[in-house]
């Protein structure tokens, strides 16, 4: 068996099995929840805000769906502390950890765009364990956990099988300090396309690491992203048979921001292809 992230939480935890289904439960129940609060607001948001970067948008479905999750996760496992997108840490500091995405992907929330989700991840120890991720509008709720696997809805799942990059479709997406970065993945973006029969931009990390553990896509590669992004993806993704690592080394580091995740296959011949691109300088094209 691979060296997986999640199996690395489960042993140091300490969890047994019946500890840890209940804990998935209660991810699931958090993330369903949450789904249900968007899409009560979904083509009909009365708030959008700015949070202070360009595109960092919160809407009032965030925060709806944010306090009643925590409301739930608190009265559930009340000595577990929680991470959340909107209002920061709160409850007990200790070494399990929820980590809460109410809603990952607002600005395709916000226009209508139907790829969006809520995503919950209980981490130990820094290290992503279980998760759940539901994206409403598709009526799929995806969860993994070790000793059980990774499932959408009832039904287990498994990466893809694509053996070649050539044969591949990828999926990546833009941090938000895109316009200041020189690592900003546009050069990165623009030489996979022509390497793969294709490479979207999803504008949902948790969307992308579910569509990865289903097979839909064969493999992916982000920076500038939060652990609420990824803490419910990285099992989901590893427990379907997939590989998480950094795109440019052969570890990973849940607080670089930094994933690359694929099918056992391509893991190797995508960061080959990654290592070769040279950052595009954004202030170049902008003074045009």
């Amino acid at each position: 068996m691979r060296n997986l992230i999640c199996h690395q939480a489960q042993y140091e935890s300490k969890l047994n099995d019946q500890e840890l289904k209940y804990l998935l439960n209660t991810a699931r129940k958090a993330a369903i929840q949450g789904g249900e609060i968007l899409m009560k607001y979904y083509g009909d948001i009365n708030t959008i805000k700015n949070k202070g970067r360009e595109g960092d948008l919160v809407t009032n479905a965030d925060i709806e769906a944010e306090q009643e999750i925590i409301s739930f996760l608190k009265k559930e496992t009340n000595d577990i502390g929680i991470y959340a997108e909107e209002s920061g840490r709160s409850g007990k500091v200790n070494d399990l950890s929820w980590c809460i995405d109410p809603l990952d992907g607002t600005t395709n929330f916000a226009h209508g765009y139907p790829f969006f989700a809520t995503s919950i991840g209980l981490t130990y120890k820094n290290k992503p364990l279980l998760g759940a991720i539901c994206i409403p509008f598709l009526n799929e709720n995806y969860w993994g956990c070790p000793g059980i696997g990774s499932y959408c809805n009832e039904e287990k799942i498994n990466v893809s099988s694509t053996m070649t990059l050539i044969d591949s479709l990828l999926v990546t997406g833009f941090a938000y300090d895109r316009q200041t970065e020189i690592e900003n993945n546009y050069a990165e973006f623009c030489w996979m396309t022509d390497r793969t029969r294709g490479v979207r931009r999803g504008g949902a990390a948790a969307v992308d690491m579910a569509f990865i553990a289903n097979g839909r896509l064969d493999g992916y590669w982000e920076r500038g992203l939060a652990k609420w992004d990824l803490a419910a993806g990285i099992p989901i993704v590893e427990l379907a048979g997939g590989v998480i690592s950094d795109y440019k080394i052969d570890s990973f580091d849940f607080d670089s921001g930094r994933i690359l995740a694929s099918n056992p296959h391509l893991i190797k011949e995508m960061k080959t292809e990654l290592k070769k691109v040279k950052p595009l300088d954004i202030k170049t094209y902008s003074s045009l």
